[in-house]
């Protein structure tokens, strides 16, 4: 009798990279679904940087995961079974499933995945959060124009390489901020950047200066810490700031300091907006309208690191995302 893959939250953990034995794996009864429901198995669980702060106990955007709890993921997998008159076996689909390789869903919040248009993984990539992320931080948040120079920090991650090329689509100066040179080539060379800068190079400042010699119009901010702080002088008057993410403080053992140059937020009025994507759900079929048109149109590509080891692989592949280990997507084949 096949068996449930499960993760589940056990510990709450310290500062700094998330410990293997906060999390406990085992196999439980695969659940069947009630009236209403459907049953899912999953083929690809993602993971997202986004998960260090679900497992803090703390106020943020959504509750966090609770002990005990099937750790909180996106993931894309096939029905299997079905009492749901919306969804019927064989459908490929994508939701807020859980990391298990089982799932039951009525149906709230799941997408279904077109895989003629791109594969399976794919949705839960640049067809779903990450793409969703960047197309509604880029144009919704930072409202970027034609003629923009525009800066984006973890630049070769998830959605920092598709901002870049959704800026280079719409007219933009696209500029990517990642560590080490493979990277930086790859945003030229692969997803059509204009140009990278190494900030593991030793000297950030100056060259994202001179990567800019116009300024800053948008900043795509991914990052925080002194990356922020290297481009906050170079942003131009009126320019826009979309937070999306602060990844350089989400596994920091000790607090962060505040920007040194918080300054030029006054002096050059600049706009600085967090954002979530679930605030723009309501939008998503307008994005999804976009993106996909742009893949078919060989506008734009998705970089994916993909990882076997299935659902036993997730406490170690989960850190990748804090050090610098992926490169694009990450994702567990499950």
């Amino acid at each position: 009798m096949p068996m449930n893959r499960v993760v589940r939250l056990v510990k709450r953990p310290a500062p700094g990279l998330v410990s293997p034995d906060c999390f406990e794996i085992r196999d439980e009864t695969v659940p069947e679904p009630g009236e209403g429901e459907f049953r899912v198995r999953a083929q690809f669980v993602s993971l997202d940087p986004a998960m260090r702060g679900w497992v803090n106990d703390g106020r943020s955007y959504v509750p966090p995961v609770g002990l005990g709890d099937v750790m909180r993921a996106f993931s894309a997998g096939t029905v299997e079974a079905s009492r749901h008159p919306d969804f019927h076996e064989g459908d490929a689909v994508v939701g807020l499933f859980g990391a298990q390789t089982h799932a039951i869903s009525d149906g709230k919040g799941v997408q279904r995945a077109d895989t003629s248009i791109a594969p399976l993984q794919t949705w839960i990539g640049g067809l779903g959060m990450p793409g969703l992320t960047a197309y509604f931080g880029l144009l919704r948040v930072a409202e970027a124009k034609e003629g923009d120079t525009v800066v984006v920090s973890a630049a070769s991650g998830a959605v920092g390489s598709i901002v870049g090329q959704i800026a280079r689509i719409k007219g933009c100066r696209a500029v990517g901020i990642a560590g080490g040179p493979e990277k930086c080539r790859a945003l030229v060379e692969e997803d059509g950047f204009d140009t990278a800068v190494d900030y593991k190079a030793g000297n950030l400042a100056g060259d994202l200066a001179a990567a800019c010699p116009n300024g800053i119009d948008v900043d795509f901010e991914n990052v925080g810490g002194p990356i922020l702080d290297a481009v906050l002088p170079l942003m131009n008057p009126f320019g826009r700031i979309a937070v999306c993410g602060l990844i350089s403080s989400y596994t920091a053992t000790t607090p962060p300091p505040g920007p040194a140059n918080l300054r030029f937020l006054l002096t050059m009025r600049l706009k600085m907006q967090g954002f979530i994507v679930f605030d723009f759900a309501r939008e998503n079929p307008i994005a999804l309208a976009d993106l996909s048109q742009w893949i078919v149109q060989e506008k734009l590509r998705f970089r994916e690191d993909v990882r076997d080891g299935g659902i036993d692989a997730f406490p170690e592949t989960l850190n990748l995302l804090y050090t610098g280990g992926n490169f694009g997507k990450l994702s567990l084949r499950v």
